[in-house]
C-alpha cells in the first residue's frame, strides 16, 4: 500500500499519517526530512518527536530519500516519510547540479518497488496566488509536478484540510 497525503500548514496531514501508520500494525518507520536550520525548526522537530512516542524507528535523510527507502523498506514495515516538500527544498537548493532532477527520479522509479507500506506526506502549497519571485514559482511548480507524478503511483491519495481527511482516490479510510 502507498499512500500520499496532502495538506496546508496545520492541516492535520502529520498526525493523520502517523495514525494510519499506527493503525497498520506493521513495525514502525519514521523518515524525517527536516534539518533544524534555526530554533523555531528544532522546536518543530523536538514537537514531532514527542508526539510520535518510542513505538518509531527515525531516520532522518534530507537528500537521499530513495536510497533510504529502499534499504529499509520491508514487508513488515510502514514507513511514514514527512515530508516531501522540505526534501524538495533540501533538493532544489542544493549546490549539486541538477541534483533535484536525479532524485526525484530516482524516488519515482524505486516507489513500485518497494514493499510494506509506504505513506508520504507533503504540502500542498499549489493552491493559492502564483509567487511572485522565481525561486518561489518553481518551488511552487515541482511540488505541483511530484504530487501530480506521485498520486499515479500510490493507492491512496487523501488532502486534509482542518483536521478532515479528505480521500482523492482509493478507498476511504
Amino acid at each position: 500500500m502507498k499512500e500520499l497525503i496532502l495538506g496546508g500548514a496545520r492541516s492535520g496531514k502529520s498526525r493523520l499519517a502517523e495514525q494510519r501508520a499506527r493503525n497498520s500494525g506493521m513495525q514502525l518507520l519514521y523518515i524525517a526530512t527536516a534539518q533544524a536550520g534555526d530554533d523555531e525548526m528544532a522546536t518543530r522537530i523536538q514537537h514531532h518527536r514527542e508526539r510520535r512516542g518510542a513505538e518509531w524507528r527515525l531516520v532522518e535523510e534530507p537528500f537521499a530519500l530513495a536510497e533510504v527507502l529502499h534499504a529499509r523498506a520491508t514487508s513488515r514495515t510502514c514507513i511514514l516519510v514527512d515530508c516531501l516538500t522540505l526534501w524538495l527544498s533540501n533538493c532544489l537548493f542544493s549546490d549539486k547540479n541538477n541534483y533535484w532532477e536525479l532524485q526525484r527520479q530516482q524516488l519515482l522509479e524505486t516507489l513500485p518497488q518497494l514493499p510494506g507500506h509506504l505513506i508520504l506526506v507533503s504540502n500542498e502549497v499549489g493552491m493559492g496566488v502564483v509567487p511572485m519571485g522565481e525561486i518561489s514559482r518553481r518551488f511552487v511548480d515541482e511540488s505541483g509536478w511530484l504530487h501530480q507524478r506521485l498520486a499515479k503511483l500510490c493507492d491512496r491519495v487523501t488532502l486534509t484540510v482542518a483536521g478532515l481527511p479528505h480521500t482523492l482516490k482509493g478507498e476511504p479510510v
